[in-house]
């Protein structure tokens, strides 16, 4: 069978029509001049044809690669059209990676509100600009889109975006969908471009009581007879989380040794965190009725659950401490920093016993790598001491 019948020049000047190359491959013309390459087989007594590309995108000499190509797979045995369906590539979207990433990543996330914040986050800003673009095809300029709406008013949900956009990018990388010049990094990509989120944001702490304050506070706590009125009175005690109090169980709870141990997965630092109970913490744990029903601590109204997450803040709201009272826009959170304030400037205790109260992460790379310990028998006077200011 001759082949390679056509030349360059014939190709270029080709009119209206099929001409044969050989070997099955054909060049077509259309009325309106453009032009395609196709490959002709037979497989199985069945007549075949198989697009190869339009000229001038498949030259001549690529056409005939293609169709050589073609020619031994069907010696082969094999179906060209079939083979190359399998062999395909298909890049995934932008959200159908950031879907897979979610599942692929989910189970090592702390709880179920993490993974439905980064469902939310992407949903609300990312898919709309980002969503249907193949991942190899996404741009610095495609994610300035996205996040510069909201650079400026809502930094830190802006910054928090852009580090899962990167994520996700990544992750594709990984798969080998695109390369791993990531367009949503912030070293060296997005940097240049936007402003520091650091001269954007401004650091707002929350609104801590004085410890000289406490005392009083105290008193007036201690008429209060609900549940949430002793969970805070716990809180305080503990210079725990809220998270952490709302959610304790009676099996975390040893009030033999005085021992209160919140597991990993409910630390901020993913790291097992032993609370030292004072005297007044063990009275007051003896002192709360246990639900049958409930494994938690302090049961909410609901059959199961725990105290939601605004009871606290709405009792001290109930007490007065609102914003522009004269008590002042104290919040639950803000009494860590109140035992902060105190461990520092009333009491002799050591910085690194304070902090490790606070289940606080050492800063100090070498001292994390050599210390072993969590000065549980420090902490324990340390705790006693501040429970004791507390009611003196």
């Amino acid at each position: 069978m001759a082949i390679e019948k056509l030349s360059a020049r014939a190709v270029a000047s080709a009119k209206e029509g099929k001409h044969e190359d050989g070997g099955g491959l054909r060049l077509v013309v259309s009325a309106k001049g453009s032009k395609r390459w196709v490959f002709r087989y037979t497989l199985n007594r069945k007549r075949r044809e198989m697009g190869l590309g339009p000229y001038p995108t498949v030259t001549l000499v690529k056409a005939r690669e293609e169709a050589m190509s073609a020619r031994r797979m069907v010696f082969e045995g094999l179906d060209p059209i079939t083979e190359r369906k399998r062999t395909q590539v298909v890049i995934p979207t932008f959200e159908d990676c950031s879907r897979q990433f979610i599942e692929a990543h989910q189970a090592g996330w702390k709880n179920a509100k993490h993974a439905s914040q980064w469902r939310n986050t992407l949903s609300t800003y990312a898919h709309p600009v980002l969503g249907a673009l193949p991942v190899n095809a996404i741009t610095v300029n495609d994610v300035r889109k996205v996040l510069d709406p909201i650079w400026t008013t809502k930094n830190e949900t802006a910054k928090r975006l852009q580090t899962r956009i990167a994520k996700i990018l990544d992750y594709a990388a990984a798969l080998g969908h695109c390369d791993n010049d990531n367009p949503a990094r912030w070293q060296g990509k997005l940097d240049a471009l936007l402003p520091k989120p650091s001269s954007i944001q401004k650091v707002k702490h929350h609104p801590a009581m004085p410890y000289s304050e406490i005392g009083q506070f105290w008193k007036e706590l201690d008429t209060q007879k609900r549940t949430s009125a002793a969970a805070l009175r716990f809180l305080i005690l503990t210079a725990t989380r809220t998270s952490e109090v709302l959610e304790a169980r009676w099996n975390e709870i040893d009030l033999d040794q005085a021992i209160w141990t919140i597991p990993a997965e409910r630390m901020k630092m993913n790291k097992e965190h032993r609370v030292p109970l004072c005297a007044q913490a063990i009275e007051l744990l003896k002192a709360l009725p246990k639900v049958s029903e409930s494994a938690y601590v302090f049961p909410g109204s609901r059959v199961g659950k725990p105290l939601s997450n605004m009871t606290l803040l709405k009792l001290m709201r109930s007490m007065g401490f609102d914003k522009g009272s004269q008590k002042g826009d104290y919040v639950p959170h803000g009494f860590r920093s109140t035992f902060r304030d105190w461990a520092g400037e009333v009491s002799n205790y050591p910085r690194d016993i304070a902090e490790m109260a606070l289940a606080h992460a050492i800063e100090n790379k070498v001292e994390a790598a050599y210390r072993r310990g969590d000065l549980l028998e420090k902490r324990a006077n340390m705790m006693q001491d501040w429970a004791d200011y507390i009611a003196s």
